[in-house]
């Protein structure tokens, strides 16, 4: 079994550019720029099933690890909805993070929790690829793009075949919401999809609100978490 923990770092990596350009120039981008910096290689998988995200994450995210800044992100929106804060959702006034912190070692969110296992961040990345898929722009054609780029991206045949088995099958809502048991996996697991995207369609923001409802996630934590994650893209 591949190291789902690190595929989740390579998801929440810093983005490399990909607006613009055909397909063949955005490849030949993201290459030559895992070339100028190996760390950002990774990013690759961010860079392709990210491109409907607008922004990228605060720069720190690849230092902490994806499953920490998922955590993070889901800590600081959980203790504001638990504290009664009002989140802010006017998302132009919103003050960019300067950076994203670990949740405490003493927090469920904590990576030291037992919930911090290497199948739940396998869960994650399923939840990320899921969202990114949920208004059905991936088709045959496109999927073969995107799998010639994670090739690119030399992150092994294990992994290119789960992810080329994630974008090819339809999405397991039933699975994705079984693997979150408590109540912080399921912040988390929510928390990971709407990183994914910024969610601009109709579908987009149906899949989210109907994975918040299976989750059974009050409306306003989901609002909470809507402004943490949208404050934490620069």
């Amino acid at each position: 079994m591949f190291d789902a923990k690190k595929l989740l770092d390579q998801f929440l990596g810093s983005q490399i550019p990909m607006a613009g350009g055909s397909v063949r120039q955005r490849a030949g981008d993201a290459v030559q720029t895992a070339k100028n910096n190996p760390l950002a290689s990774g990013a690759i998988v961010a860079a392709v099933l990210g491109t409907k995200t607008g922004r990228s994450l605060a720069a720190n995210a690849l230092k902490i690890g994806g499953m920490a800044a998922i955590a993070g992100l889901g800590y600081a929106a959980y203790k504001n909805y638990k504290s009664g804060q009002q989140p802010e959702t006017n998302n132009d006034h919103l003050p960019a993070l300067p950076e994203i912190l670990p949740p405490p070692a003493d927090s469920p969110f904590s990576l030291e929790a037992p919930a911090a296992t290497n199948d739940f961040a396998l869960a994650l990345v399923r939840a990320m690829i899921a969202a990114a898929k949920a208004d059905g722009h991936i088709d045959a054609a496109e999927r073969a793009n995107i799998m010639g780029k994670v090739h690119l991206s030399g992150i092994g045949a294990e992994a290119e075949a789960f992810i080329e088995k994630e974008l090819s099958e339809p999405t397991d809502i039933d699975a994705l919401v079984a693997a979150a048991v408590t109540e912080e996996q399921k912040v988390e697991l929510y928390t990971a999809s709407r990183l994914a995207i910024d969610p601009d369609t109709r579908a987009e923001r149906g899949y989210l609100d109907l994975l918040a409802g299976r989750l059974a996630l009050p409306d306003a934590l989901v609002d909470h978490i809507e402004a943490t994650v949208s404050a934490a893209k620069v």
